[in-house]
């Protein structure tokens, strides 16, 4: 008997009416299947154009044929997914469905494989666009990595991810995020405090990404320990960090002479990424972006790897994407305005 017959008793009836009958042998597994008060099976018969009903542990799908047969994949691959220890969440749905619709021969690996799965929350991180899955694998694979692309698109939350990831497995001994202190075209003057309340707010973004991955306690102890280091750039000189995920945010607020101290403090058995937007530099005017200058002189050097995100990746608000496009396509209007101009001088 197979794996699969174990798992579940299918009564193969595929009617004229097509209905499809499931049953799962395992209740507690089942609920967790259809979600608190059926909430997955109401997403499935929503985005596929199904009927689901339910009864105990008993399923029966109506609907076209194709489409019966689709929504039996998903829910086998799902239940085993949870037989496996995985969790399974209503976000997940969207990605499972698109996948499986795509390719009739995907499996449970094929979800998993880019997944971050972060215990401690409960969750699954997953890519949502196919820039991100490179991003991810990029790191993965390169000790150097920039990230580089408008807000919104993921590129310092995923990077923290990876860290905690590498971290959960032992990979590292600790993370280190950093940030260039530089306010956003604003004066803020003095700020009162000890160092760490000084620059709390130019890193609130990195804490947001920690806190919304690992438990408060956790990430209390792990900072008390060291095994977590949230610093300003500034007081990164001098140091040698090994064994360290570190990742330097909003990289496009360095100077060229910051990049490269960042950059050399890289030790032994360490990875780095560096995220930034280049078209929000907040820089005083006639400095160089450490960032900008960086792509120019490390391009092409082995281990390094340079990534692009769009407007397409970002992840935000609706809005978010519409609006990172406009400023786009603004920016390569005077760029072609600026190349016009100077081709007929």
């Amino acid at each position: 008997m197979s794996q699969k017959a174990n798992v579940m008793d299918k009564v193969l009836e595929k009617e004229k009416s097509h209905v499809t009958r499931l049953r799962f042998d395992d209740n507690n597994l089942a609920r967790d299947l259809f979600g608190i008060q059926d909430q997955h099976l109401k997403s499935i018969e929503k985005k596929l154009g199904v009927r689901i009903d339910v009864r105990g542990t008993d399923v029966s799908i109506h609907g076209e044929n194709h489409q019966t047969q689709l929504v039996e994949k998903i829910l086998l691959e799902l239940y085993s997914m949870l037989k496996k220890g995985h969790p399974v969440f209503l976000s997940d749905l969207e990605r499972v469905i698109r996948i499986f619709s795509s390719n009739k021969e995907a499996t449970l690996q094929d979800f998993l494989a880019d997944s971050i799965y972060l215990p401690s929350k409960h969750k699954m991180l997953v890519p949502k666009t196919p820039n991100q899955r490179a991003y991810m694998d990029a790191i993965k694979t390169h000790d150097l990595v920039f990230g580089m692309g408008p807000a919104g698109t993921g590129k310092s939350y995923l990077a923290v991810a990876m860290a905690v990831m590498a971290l959960m497995k032992k990979e590292v001994s600790r993370i280190i995020l950093a940030r260039p202190a530089v306010e956003a075209g604003e004066k803020l003057g003095f700020l009162p405090g000890d160092m760490m309340e000084k620059v709390s707010p130019y890193l609130r973004p990195l804490y947001d990404a920690l806190y919304d991955m690992l438990d408060n306690e956790k990430i209390k102890h792990m900072m008390e320990t060291g095994v977590i280091e949230i610093a300003p750039l500034a007081y990164m000189r001098g140091r040698t960090l090994n064994g360290s995920f570190i990742i330097l945010d909003e990289a496009q607020n360095c100077t060229s002479e910051q990049m490269k101290m960042f950059l050399t403090r890289l030790g032994l058995d360490s990875k780095a990424v560096v995220t930034g937007d280049v078209t929000q530099v907040d820089l005083p005017a006639g400095k160089m972006s450490g960032l900008v200058d960086s792509e120019r002189i490390l391009k092409g050097i082995p281990g390094i790897s340079f990534h692009y995100f769009t407007g397409d990746d970002v992840v935000r608000h609706p809005l978010v994407t519409e609006i990172v496009k406009a400023y786009e396509n603004t920016q390569n209007a005077k760029q072609r305005s600026l190349q016009f101009v100077r081709s007929n001088e």
